[in-house]
């Protein structure tokens, strides 16, 4: 499957709309093989941008058809660190670079010209994780997505808490913090803002660098008591407070600054933590009077929805996917970099994908 394509080798970008940024989607063939290597010929792509796109464009994805029977898509995610050329995070992944990405390869000839109904099967490289990009609808410089991340097999969400416990508390200036970390898409901190003084949805959505400051600090907080290094884009961090009619409004931190929505492995993360009990966003939730189910989420840019699907006994809950729909991607433009900037031909138009690995 896939062994034989006829694609340009471009280099595209693309926005997930609510993203903080547009994504650089790079064929991993005109990137040499090895993590180091790899990296080095993506600052090389990135040298030859031109200044504001550099500058603003913190997202990038290297992705091939892939090998495997149960994919279409191999997808690898590279965060820009501000601080200097070739400051990258490869730990964690992106959803909305996988969705952009998804795009992208769909105009590059990677996978079949993308139609409603069509669902293209993301591996991703960075963690393992598998996610199915559902088209809803197609327009000719949109495209609607449902993102589904699939537990397969479906996991026991005892091993989504980071600590086994659903509340961890950190001390930070003389008192014990209440958090949840939770792994599930990408690891995140969640703290409630009535817990950091916060009164109302209004107050959460204008705060600024006070809040800001203080949620990194909880960060830093608990990447100290984990032992974790604390330099790179995770663990990300949210703080929730309860809405009304069930609702909860989050705002969340990027990098490197607040998210203008909230990340899509934040809400599929989030959907998650909702559904297992103890959690700061399962009280967070009640209180709010969310019942189980779709999750509705507001954002300081717009509403989200989450729906986990949590199986099993009561003693022994699995989850076995998380689903996040109308998401909405715009291609922008595609990116020529200059010939020898990372020192590899372009691809040939037909060859053997057989053999590519991506890093890791």
């Amino acid at each position: 499957m896939n062994a034989t394509i006829d694609r340009t080798g471009a280099t595209h970008l693309v926005r997930a709309e609510g993203a903080p940024c547009p994504t650089l989607v790079i064929d991993a063939d005109r990137l040499p093989a090895g993590d180091a290597e790899l990296l080095e010929g993506l600052a090389g792509i990135r040298d030859g941008l031109d200044p504001a796109t550099r500058r603003t464009v913190l997202k990038n994805a290297v992705v091939r058809p892939s090998a495997h029977p149960l994919f279409d898509l191999d997808y690898y995610f590279v965060q820009s660190l501000p601080g200097g050329r070739g400051r990258f995070e490869t730990r964690g992944s992106c959803g909305h670079s996988i969705l952009a990405a998804v795009e992208a390869a769909a105009r590059d000839g990677m996978i079949p010209p993308l139609e409603p109904g069509r669902r293209v099967r993301v591996n991703v490289v960075n963690n393992g994780d598998h996610v199915v990009c559902e088209v809803d609808e197609t327009g000719p410089d949109r495209t609607r997505f449902t993102a589904h991340f699939l537990c397969t097999p479906a996991r026991p969400v005892g091993d989504l808490l980071v600590t086994g416990e659903p509340v961890t508390h950190v001390r930070l200036d003389g008192r014990r913090i209440p958090v949840s970390l939770v792994d599930m898409g990408n690891p995140y901190v969640f703290v409630g803002a009535g817990d950091l003084g916060v009164r109302d949805t209004r107050e959460l959505f204008t705060a600024g660098d006070e809040l800001f400051g203080l949620l990194g600090r909880v960060r830093l907080a608990v990447c100290a008591q984990m032992g974790w290094d604390s330099s790179g884009a995770f663990p990300k961090i949210a703080t929730l407070l309860p809405g009304s009619d069930g609702e909860l409004a989050v705002r969340a931190v990027s990098v490197p600054s607040w998210h203008p929505t909230l990340a899509l492995t934040g809400a599929i993360c989030l959907g998650t933590a909702v559904g297992i009990e103890g959690t700061v966003p399962f009280s967070l939730a009640r209180a709010a009077g969310h019942e189980p189910g779709l999750v509705r989420l507001l954002t300081p840019g717009g509403p989200l929805r989450a729906r986990a699907r949590i199986t099993g006994p009561a003693d022994a809950p699995r989850l076995g996917w998380v689903s996040v729909a109308d998401k909405y991607v715009s291609y922008e433009r595609t990116v020529a970099p200059p010939v020898g900037a990372y020192g590899l031909p372009s691809p040939s138009r037909s060859e053997d994908t057989s053999c590519l690995s991506l890093p890791l």
